[in-house]
């Protein structure tokens, strides 16, 4: 019986991407890399996944393992938490921030502890399942501690009496409150990341270069809105006043006398307050919808 053999991820000059498989992570960095332009189906069982329309390959691999991947020159890049890359100690270059995954590295204690501070945990037992981020951070501040590392719910260290205090990655804070812990401070903050080798394998820096730009293209569009509306021409100087567009808007003259129409793009937190501030300013018919892609 013949065996017939699959190309690895990254061959005949394809570059290589490695993508979380699990966790909170994998579908927004697959919807991420869908957006950018990439054309791929995944099934449950596929650790390859070949893109149709770019010479791309997607590699599903675990979180934690991507950094020693791309550090090791396993695959081109890698699309993993920036605390992970710090935490497992590799050199690797992040070539862009993602804007997903959002977290940060908390120290917390008991709510009923008299420690304040990240500054009050010295000669404290800290437990953490992040020892060499928490070790290298807390050094930077001066702060010794005895480093108690733990798997699994980290939070349960200070009432079975393993630890003073602990050191664990934190979205909203709620898992820390049901367990009766409150931060005293933040040592590092992360989201999802773009990361490369060092020193690219020959012929992938400029596909590199071309997915960093796609991804970052989507990225920015996702934090602006492109805003359309009708206004007195005579109102255009006080519109650009409040506009936090980039650069000038465009304006167009509209076939009423006296109006235009002006399109800018805005950032989307700064919706909320300036459309009443535009009505004020006589614009009208505002329309305000979403930027697919956006490259400087």
């Amino acid at each position: 019986m013949s065996v017939v053999s699959l190309p690895r991820a990254g061959a005949n000059g394809r570059l290589s991407l490695a993508v979380p498989s699990k966790g909170r992570m994998s579908q927004p960095a697959l919807e991420l890399c869908a957006a950018a332009g990439l054309s791929f189906e995944v099934s449950d069982r596929a650790l390859v996944v070949p893109c149709s329309n770019a010479p791309v390959d997607l590699l599903l691999v675990r979180a934690d393992d991507i950094p020693e991947y791309v550090q090791d020159g396993v695959v081109d890049g890698g699309i993993t938490g920036a605390n992970l890359v710090v935490e497992h100690g590799t050199d690797v270059v992040e070539l862009a921030p993602l804007g997903f995954g959002r977290c940060r590295l908390a120290a917390a204690v008991p709510e009923d502890s008299r420690f304040e501070r990240l500054e009050d945990l010295a000669g404290l037992r800290v437990a953490t399942s992040f020892p060499v981020t928490t070790r290298v951070k807390l050094a930077e501040l001066g702060i010794e501690v005895t480093l108690v590392e733990v798997s699994g719910s980290v939070e349960v260290a200070p009432r079975l009496g393993l630890a003073d205090a602990i050191v664990d990655l934190v979205s909203t804070g709620s898992t820390l409150a049901a367990n009766g812990l409150r931060t005293v401070g933040t040592l590092l903050d992360s989201q999802a990341v773009l990361i490369a080798a060092r020193t690219p394998r020959d012929g992938r820096e400029e596909l590199l270069a071309r997915l960093e730009l796609m991804l970052r293209g989507v990225v920015a569009a996702r934090r602006r809105r492109y805003l359309m509306m009708n206004a007195p021409a005579a109102a255009l100087t006080a519109i650009r006043d409040v506009l936090p567009g980039m650069g000038s808007p465009t304006v167009l003259p509209l076939a009423d006398e006296g109006m235009i129409a002006v399109h800018a793009a805005v950032d989307v937190d700064g919706v909320w307050d300036l459309l009443p501030r535009l009505k004020e300013l006589g614009a009208s018919s505002i329309l305000v919808v979403p930027v697919e892609r956006l490259i400087p």
